[in-house]
């Protein structure tokens, strides 16, 4: 869910957030996001990058299951749809990430054909590619302002030091 090639308006911050749908740290971090949401509304840029690890067998596909739910306007909705239900994607594999698309009134066949043509393979490597250039190595890991604030250890005090950074951009 990267929309990087549209032009950012001066003075916007950027939090890239990378993120595996089948995270449970992922998930907590949606509280964080919805209170820098409520706080900064449309002057922050929230941007989720793709790092599916490997020790999830269905990480990369629910990636891409997240990528074509942007392509049908539905994207952070779905992922936090597909985030409540993390420990469920171990049994229900691909059918709980098209389940999850038919219950969000999603075009869910357009999503089973997705997810097997591969469609959006290539910009959840990108993401990944450029997560471990940046250093990424866990989840949630953000990225503002060139500063890597590593939620995968402990996600205390990330919030504040993220609302320090972007009260310093917005001051600028």
């Amino acid at each position: 869910m990267n929309d990087s090639a549209s032009p950012q308006p001066a003075g916007r911050p950027v939090l890239d957030l990378w993120c595996e749908l089948q995270c449970p740290d992922c998930r907590t971090a949606l509280d964080d996001l919805h209170a820098l949401r409520a706080r900064y509304g449309d002057r922050l840029e929230l941007r989720l990058r793709h790092f599916p690890l490997a020790k999830h067998r269905h990480a990369f596909a629910a990636a891409q299951a997240a990528e074509e739910a942007t392509v049908q306007g539905r994207g952070w909705p779905y992922v936090e749809a597909v985030l409540a239900r993390a420990e469920e994607l171990d049994r229900g594999g691909e059918a709980l990430l098209v389940e999850v698309a038919r219950e969000l009134g999603l075009d869910a066949e357009e999503f089973d054909t997705a997810l097997i043509d591969g469609r959006h393979t290539l910009i959840v490597d990108a993401d990944q590619a450029e997560g471990k250039a940046l250093g990424v190595t866990g989840t949630p890991t953000y990225v503002i302002d060139g500063q890597r604030l590593d939620g995968g250890e402990s996600q205390d005090g990330l919030r504040e030091r993220i609302e320090e950074i972007v009260d310093g951009l917005l001051a600028r």
